[in-house]
């Protein structure tokens, strides 16, 4: 993925945009303890950290740490031999793969407010939002270049006379594609909102009961219909250009192993490997200036793909003509 380019952090900040955090700011003496204590209990009202979750759980790591990447499907498998015999040791867990090194890597952004525009006894509250809310976008970025990356689209056409009239029949397929392949069934299905928006117009436009029952079906019930555990819509967007936004997924669906209560070594198709300071994911500093503040977020994250095998990617074509 091309990273978002942001304006280089050279010490003369233009106040309101936000720019690449320079490490020079990162001192103890600039550390807030009071603005990292509220980024702990800060919770993103545009649902895009918990969505950045569903794609890509933490694992809590150090910042250099030794992880496995899965090579067969066998790892996701459970053992039928857990009974010990006297005298004997319970049978040792241990996770195939070969195991390889990795590191989480210093993210940051910084923006300078202007004292003048510091309006209320909260602006430096509301600024860190922001730069949260940024974080977590540029992550999320991050994680679905990670699948993009590690898959192979399969292009399908949904609607139309050429095209397929039942979309969730193509998921089904990919689906047991998928457990072909690893030895389980994706748990987890992102819908891209082109994606979500193509479904729903061919099921729309059929006049059957079955049709117009898929329609109707909330994620519950769809991911019930196709034994997972959960399923996403992901709309968020980003700025692409100076005058043009892109959403970060269009017109895709993907199909991934993932949970939320995983540890560092256990089989998943992804994960994010995030390293705490003091017991927070992210830092926040202040440098107060005599005109203006510059307030700076961090934090040591690294997506990785653990195993690419099962993982799902569908490109949808609309057919439909809406």
């Amino acid at each position: 993925m091309n990273a978002e380019i942001l304006p280089a952090d050279g010490g003369n900040l233009e106040k309101g945009v936000v720019h690449a955090a320079n490490e020079a700011r990162f001192t103890s003496s600039n550390f807030s303890e009071p603005l990292t204590t509220f980024t702990v209990g800060w919770r993103d009202p545009e649902n895009i950290e918990s969505l950045l979750s569903f794609v890509a759980p933490v694992i809590h790591v150090g910042k250099r740490f030794e992880f496995k990447k899965t090579d067969g499907g066998e790892a996701f498998l459970s053992e039928s031999d857990d009974v010990r015999a006297i005298g004997s040791a319970f049978k040792r867990v241990e996770f195939s793969g070969s195991s390889v090194m990795g590191k989480t890597y210093n993210k940051g952004l910084t923006v300078r407010v202007d004292h003048d525009d510091a309006a209320g006894d909260d602006w430096q509250e509301r600024h860190v939002q922001l730069l949260l809310r940024r974080l977590y976008r540029n992550e999320l970025r991050r994680a679905i270049a990670a699948i993009n990356a590690s898959t192979t689209a399969t292009a399908k056409t949904w609607g139309g006379d050429a095209g397929q009239g039942n979309p969730d029949a193509d998921i089904r397929l990919a689906l047991a594609s998928a457990g072909d392949a690893s030895g389980v069934r994706p748990n987890r299905i992102l819908f891209g909102e082109g994606a979500w928006d193509i479904r729903s117009n061919v099921y729309d436009g059929q006049f059957t009961a079955a049709a117009q029952r898929a329609a109707t079906l909330s994620l519950d019930d769809l991911a019930r219909k196709f034994f997972v555990d959960g399923i996403r819509i992901l709309g968020a967007r980003y700025q692409s250009t100076a005058t043009a936004k892109a959403a970060i997924v269009g017109n895709e669906v993907y199909a991934f192993h993932a949970r939320n209560d995983l540890i560092k070594d256990e089989p998943a198709n992804i994960k994010r490997f995030v390293t705490p300071i003091d017991g927070s994911n992210f830092r926040v500093y202040v440098e107060e200036h005599s005109k203006y503040t510059d307030i700076t977020v961090e934090h040591y994250s690294n997506i990785v793909i653990t195993s690419a095998l099962g993982m799902q990617h569908l490109s949808i074509t609309d057919g439909t003509g809406a």
